[in-house]
């Protein structure tokens, strides 16, 4: 059951060995299954580990002073949920189930245990949640700062992106499983405003919409539209330990 687990985020600086691939694909427990709209973390629920996500979307939520919703960043297949509250003694976040979700829990003690029998796995799954830091970092630089047709387009191709790896992503073309108003819970929009913003982008042929298939033609002119930073992973890893 955990060669459900996409191992893209555990590869991004690098292939697995062998005995790596298999060390990862023993993290996760028994795999389970949690509805659309259920709950699959609550904020200050004791943190014990945290879970991989091995299918569907999920968003990880915060309640504001006035009772509103804001959603801080979309899950997809192969991701980590709950990492931050690995240094907290009870969980910072709410994780909500987007689509159905298939889930699986990591003890902290077993994932410990990796950083002494694999530590080249531990380094990267590091350097893995910097990319993920360095994103978010880039989205809050970003409010206030760019208009929403930028956003909206930076969202679209950040998914996109991460799709891909996974193979979610033909001819340019995903499904997004998630509303224009989860859309804009993410990017401090109204539905409204994000409707418009797609409707705009769609008369300029920089995107197609069917349903929820969405294709991107010309990535780079609705990326030159996001105006997002350019960013370049650096490839020496000779700093890093070697595999075991």
């Amino acid at each position: 059951m955990t060669k459900l687990l996409p191992l893209h985020r555990f590869e991004q600086f690098g292939l697995l060995s062998e005995a790596e691939r298999e060390a990862v694909l023993a993290l996760p427990g028994r795999p389970y299954t949690i509805d659309r709209g259920q709950t699959i973390l609550r904020e200050n629920d004791e943190a014990r580990g945290f879970y991989l996500l091995l299918s569907g979307w999920a968003a990880v939520w915060n309640v504001m002073p006035d009772g509103g919703r804001q959603i801080a960043k979309i899950h997809l297949p192969g991701e980590p949920l709950g990492t931050p509250s690995m240094a907290m003694r009870r969980s910072t976040e709410n994780v909500l189930a987007i689509t159905e979700v298939v889930i699986a829990n990591v003890p902290l003690a077993r994932f410990g245990a990796l950083f002494e029998t694999h530590p080249r796995v531990a380094a990267r799954f590091l350097l893995s949640v910097q990319l993920e830091r360095i994103v978010l970092m880039d989205r809050l630089a970003a409010i206030g700062r760019v208009g929403a047709k930028a956003s909206v387009a930076s969202f679209l191709l950040d998914i996109k992106e991460r799709l891909e790896p996974i193979g979610l992503v033909q001819d340019n073309s995903f499904d997004l499983m998630v509303t224009q108003e989860q859309i804009g819970d993410v990017l401090g929009l109204t539905s409204v405003h994000v409707n418009r913003v797609l409707s705009s982008l769609t008369s300029r042929g920089l995107i197609e919409r069917n349903g929820r298939r969405y294709r991107l033609p010309n990535a780079d002119l609705l990326s030159a539209t996001a105006a997002r930073p350019e960013r370049q992973p650096f490839p020496d890893q000779d700093w890093l330990p070697a595999a075991r």
